[in-house]
């Protein structure tokens, strides 16, 4: 892996385009391509910190896309995915609190609860988290197979993100299986702005979402989705896959701005935050 920009002493080949060599103690040289550790992949991407006013919610999601715009491949995203791009999957969820994802996704992808990994106990239990981050499910009917060990056997109990009139039995059952249900909308369905203020007064302040693409584009249109990190799978699928984001398109484009793009064997992988 190779860092591309921001633009730094270890991206810069020196005296390479015309630019006069650099001096001593200068730095330069070509960018070096090699596998990063863990600790080097949290530096790359930590979260921000805390302002004067205490910390504050961050939602950061995590997706990958083709180069012709499919987030999956037979329904599932991890055919266009490499081992880098799951090491850094690994480590997302190695810096976060909660990990919030749609009710759909927990059902097509096999979703598990996350697990306590050594590399990251020492800089976790410093920051004041869990051994693991909880795993927070958006679900407005509750249509959960509360039998999987996302509920029955997660390190830190999982969180059901729900609306007021969620009906009463399924409440019951989530609870029963061990899930913490939370409610974060006045009807059925969730209000994103209010999910993720609920996750803060729960203590989790360092957000990921998964997806899918229907819960990111409503994250989108809400206004509430501070950063993406995005890795572009050098593929094409053709077909009519779903993008990252899905939903009724905003009025006005959103802009991101580049914060990093690294690069390992044609993937790319980077990080847009909103201004």
């Amino acid at each position: 892996m190779r860092r591309l920009f921001p633009v730094t002493d270890q991206t810069v080949t020196t005296g390479s385009g015309g630019l006069p060599p650099r001096g001593p103690g200068e730095g330069g040289g070509a960018a070096e391509d090699r596998e990063w550790s863990l600790g080097e992949l949290a530096d790359a991407y930590g979260y921000p910190e805390p302002g004067p006013g205490g910390p504050r919610p961050w939602l950061r999601a995590n997706m990958v896309a083709t180069l012709d715009g499919a987030a999956q491949h037979d329904g599932r995203s991890q055919p266009i995915s490499t081992a880098t791009d799951m090491r850094i999957f690994g480590t997302l969820r190695g810096l976060a609190d909660v990990v919030v994802v749609g009710a759909e996704t927990v059902r097509l992808e096999g979703y598990r609860p996350a697990r306590a990994r050594a590399e990251f106990a020492a800089p976790r239990e410093a920051a004041g988290q869990g051994p693991a981050p909880a795993v927070a499910v958006v679900s407005a009917g509750l249509d959960l197979d509360f039998s999987l060990p996302l509920f029955t056997s997660p390190l830190v109990p999982t969180l059901i993100l729900t609306g007021a009139a969620a009906a009463p039995d399924k409440v019951a059952a989530a609870e029963k299986a061990g899930a913490r249900v939370v409610v974060a909308g006045d009807g059925m369905g969730v209000e994103p702005a209010r999910a993720v203020q609920a996750l803060a007064e729960l203590g989790h302040t360092r957000l990921l979402t998964e997806g899918g693409p229907r819960l990111l584009g409503q994250f989108v249109a809400a206004g509430v989705l501070d950063e993406l990190c995005l890795t572009v799978s050098p593929m094409l699928t053709v077909g009519d896959a779903q993008r990252i984001t899905g939903g009724p398109s905003v009025a006005v484009p959103h802009r991101f701005a580049l914060v990093s793009l690294l690069e390992e064997e044609g993937f790319l992988f980077g990080r847009y935050r909103r201004p």
